[in-house]
């Protein structure tokens, strides 16, 4: 009787080892395997708050496992992630495993989904960029532009040329405003960055007047080459007190009602913004200045130039005389 006990305690331990073994095993080829993606990558959404039997039953619900949550909880407290996992958007891409799931939740690895402002964007344009991306929270559409200012912390600024244009990453659940908020902080260290770089000889008092020109330039050519060209021109225009007459201010003036053509009444209309009638910087900036156009202004190119008028082809012929500036509006825009 006690032989066949001995046996029998002896054949379930065998078999307990046995069993253990293989759930050992199982376990950790489920620890380290590809989840079951399928053809193509898909996006994990874990809300704030999420407790982890959730998760693993969004995993299990999307199919991207068959493993049982004891599994998933045993790799989370092995991995000592159980309470540290991150919420927002993960990535599930070819080849992921359980364990490496784990560790990019635990890291907080989430989306970095990317927006973009174009360097010489309006204010309006750049509220437009901001609305039309659906994974950003919409908080500032129904804002009015004061409103706006004053959520982000600037009450009373102007919005017009605030914000750098860059790509700015963020994750789901910001918001436009925390975008805006930003590129208002980048804008506010470049020009810092700029005024403190700039020649010592600039007709420019204040940080705000080198953000207005800067904007003038960006408007006035998209090559870098010539940026500093530009600026070096407007800038001996104010030393002499010539009027800057460039087309990009008069046009701002007219405002939503400009159809892209350009008329001598348009010239002649007189707005804060005409630079044809009016001397000086106009009152605001007119677009956003990126930070080459910045430099630029901050470092004008030297010469003796006074005038540009544009070839045609994105490049400017820039000239020292009026007369020398009437044959090149001649040659480059009349005949054209």
């Amino acid at each position: 009787m006690r032989r066949l006990l001995r046996w029998t305690v002896l054949l379930l331990l065998i078999g307990a080892i046995a069993i253990g073994g293989w759930i050992y095993t199982d376990y950790r080829r489920f620890a380290d395997a590809p989840l079951a993606l399928g053809a193509k990558e898909r996006v994990l959404d874990i809300p704030l708050g999420t407790p982890f039997n959730r998760i693993v039953a969004e995993l299990s619900r999307r199919g991207l496992t068959t493993a049982d949550a004891l599994y998933w909880r045993a790799l989370a407290w092995e991995m000592r992630v159980a309470e540290g996992l991150h919420a927002g958007e993960y990535a599930i891409e070819q080849g992921l495993t359980p364990r490496s799931l784990l560790a990019r939740m635990a890291r907080g690895e989430v989306i970095q989904h990317r927006i973009t402002l174009i360097e010489g964007s309006s204010f309006r344009e750049q509220r437009l960029v901001l609305a039309s991306d659906t994974a950003l929270e919409q908080r500032a559409a129904a804002m009015s532009a004061a409103d706006l200012m004053a959520a982000i912390g600037a009450p009373g600024v102007h919005p017009e040329g605030r914000f750098l244009p860059e790509t700015y990453a963020y994750t789901k659940g910001m918001s436009d405003l925390d975008v805006l908020r930003r590129a208002y902080e980048a804008m506010q260290k470049a020009l810092e960055q700029a005024w403190a770089q700039r020649a010592p000889d600039l007709p420019l008092d204040t940080p705000e007047q080198m953000l207005v020109l800067a904007s003038i330039v960006e408007k006035e050519t998209g090559r870098a080459d010539e940026r500093a060209q530009i600026a070096g021109v407007f800038v001996r225009r104010l030393n002499i007190g010539m009027r800057l007459q460039t087309d990009p201010t008069v046009i701002y003036g007219v405002g939503p009602a400009f159809d892209g053509n350009l008329t001598r009444m348009h010239l002649q209309t007189d707005t804060p913004y005409n630079t044809y009638t009016r001397f000086g910087l106009p009152p605001t900036p007119i677009a956003a200045p990126g930070r080459d156009a910045l430099r630029a202004v901050a470092r004008p190119a030297d010469g003796q130039t006074l005038f540009f008028v544009a070839r045609g082809d994105g490049s400017h012929q820039f000239s020292a005389t009026l007369r020398e500036h009437n044959a090149a509006v001649v040659k480059y825009q009349l005949r054209r």
